[in-house]
């Protein structure tokens, strides 16, 4: 009886710890990706942002409820078609798939496109854009909505993953001059996406 008491104390140690473990990593995880992210701002000359400015980005914990595992569609038959940006010019982009997903009890999906510009690059052939908008916009995150950025080899995998610990503020957030594209209404989501970068706590610059 002792030992089978001592074998259960030892298994819910061994799976709490385990679960904590996995947290730690997870939060390690984002933190690290955050921390190239910003570096990020200093190594392109173009960027916005220099390092007296860095202090005032602002992110949501990690919180892994907002890594989701998604199914996802591909849209091979998609006509291009031209993004408005904040500048008031457009970009040419073709939705390449949709992904969905479950998220608070509902179920979601989020297109994915294409920048045919870039694809036409190698360093870009693979690279896929993902622009929303959630209910936080205007509140504690930017109001023309986040990007995130993923691969075609990230989604074209039996169970795609959404990290929206990941997603980021477009450069038009931060000082005017940039072209940043406007998510497609059908990318707007119908709940808040408590993760990711928040609204900037800086001066915008001009």
């Amino acid at each position: 009886m002792n030992q089978l008491i001592s074998c259960l104390f030892f298994t819910l140690f061994y799976f709490s710890a385990f679960g904590q473990n996995g947290e730690t990593a997870f939060a390690e995880q984002i933190e690290n990706h955050r921390a190239a992210y910003k570096q990020d701002f200093l190594k392109n000359e173009r960027s916005p942002l220099d390092s007296a400015d860095l202090p005032n980005l602002r992110f949501f914990p990690a919180d892994e409820k907002y890594r989701v595992t998604c199914t996802f569609e591909r849209t091979p038959n998609e006509k291009p078609f031209e993004i408005p940006t904040s500048s008031g010019i457009t970009k040419p982009f073709v939705k390449y798939g949709v992904l969905r997903f479950e998220l608070d009890g509902k179920s979601l999906q989020l297109a994915v496109y294409q920048n045919l510009t870039l694809r036409n690059m190698p360093i870009y052939a693979q690279h896929l854009f993902l622009p929303f908008r959630d209910e936080t916009n205007g509140e504690t995150t930017y109001g023309g909505g986040r990007y995130l950025d993923l691969s075609i080899a990230e989604v074209e995998v039996e169970a795609p993953v959404l990290d929206f610990n990941r997603c980021y503020n477009p450069w038009c957030h931060y000082s005017d001059g940039f072209n940043c594209p406007i998510p497609p209404a059908e990318n707007t989501l119908d709940i808040e996406i408590n993760a990711g970068e928040a609204a900037w706590v800086g001066e915008k610059k001009h």
